[in-house]
């Protein structure tokens, strides 16, 4: 359903307020935004229980402190999705997740991510990140399978964990390649090099050779920036699906594609969590003016 956000209640619930979390007190509630945003209406949905949360979340790039204080749940089985205008913090809040930024010198972190149902703290120094990126998976920018054949990309990662029977690893493949919707369209190119698929073909291969290590939380980000309106649309579609089976947290900087996928949305501003809510409040009602002030293109 299609909803004209024009004029937009400007009440706003104690709920609605202790639902915009770490946002600045002197940024004041909404006034009218000026836009129109598809919402489904099945997007107006509660917070299942969260499966990873983070809490206090500081993180610094040297002395450049790019995250402040982020409290942040992921509801389990459901998309939230992450926006806000570039150097915000949004792709350095999603690979905190995963540990990605051990990767680059004098960076540190301070608070928590906790991932349940055992509560390991993610960005501990005592919970070694291989571990972390076995529980977590996680699709880029710009599709980049291996330079190996379609079967061995997705088989990669379960030779890893200690997969060797082939029936096994033939079964777990075909199964992850059908769960990102692109079986059908290279069941008889298993052996071929995967450069040679298409980009959105590359992208939903990604995609599976994430999901065949059954991920417990699947991080996109800005998965379709690289790819044509058909092949967005294919990954969009696949990611409303895989909702069923794994909570997806996404950053993404086109917010028609974070009302088309997703069941929450997170706003960020200069390292901060300025709101966060259904994502269908969001666009059509959100309770602080910098949110609307984004969502209208005033900025950003």
């Amino acid at each position: 359903m299609s909803m004209d956000v024009s004029t937009p209640t400007h009440a706003v619930s104690d709920k609605r307020q202790a639902a915009a979390m770490q946002g600045d007190s002197r940024i004041q509630p909404a006034g009218t935004p000026s836009v129109s945003i598809a919402i489904d209406e099945r997007k107006t949905v509660a917070a299942n229980t969260p499966k990873a949360s983070s809490q206090g979340l500081n993180f610094w790039y040297g002395s450049n402190h790019a995250l402040k204080g982020i409290d942040l749940a992921i509801p389990e089985n459901q998309v939230t999705a992450l926006i806000g205008p570039s150097g915000c913090g949004k792709s350095t809040f999603l690979r905190c997740f995963n540990r990605m930024h051990d990767l680059q010198p004098e960076t540190r972190y301070q608070g928590a991510i906790l991932l349940r149902p055992d509560d390991v703290n993610l960005v501990s120094r005592e919970v070694d990140p291989i571990e972390v990126r076995m529980r977590i998976g996680m699709v880029f920018q710009k599709p980049n399978p291996f330079p190996k054949s379609v079967f061995e990309n997705v088989a990669y990662g379960l030779r890893l964990r200690g997969v060797r029977n082939r029936l096994n690893l033939a079964e777990r493949v075909e199964k992850a390649l059908r769960d990102a919707a692109i079986w059908d369209e290279v069941k008889d190119r298993l052996e071929d090099s995967a450069l040679a698929l298409s980009g959105g073909q590359m992208q939903r291969l990604c995609i599976a050779r994430a999901l065949a290590t059954q991920p417990e939380l699947l991080l996109f980000d800005e998965p379709t920036s690289a790819l044509d309106p058909i092949a967005t649309a294919k990954i969009e579609e696949l990611i409303s699906e895989l909702r069923q089976r794994v909570t997806i947290l996404i950053v993404t900087h086109n917010m028609q594609q974070a009302a088309r996928v997703s069941d929450f949305t997170a706003f960020m501003y200069l390292g901060e969590l300025v709101e966060v809510d259904a994502t269908s409040r969001i666009f059509t009602n959100p309770s602080r003016k910098a949110t609307e002030d984004y969502i209208t293109g005033r900025y950003g």
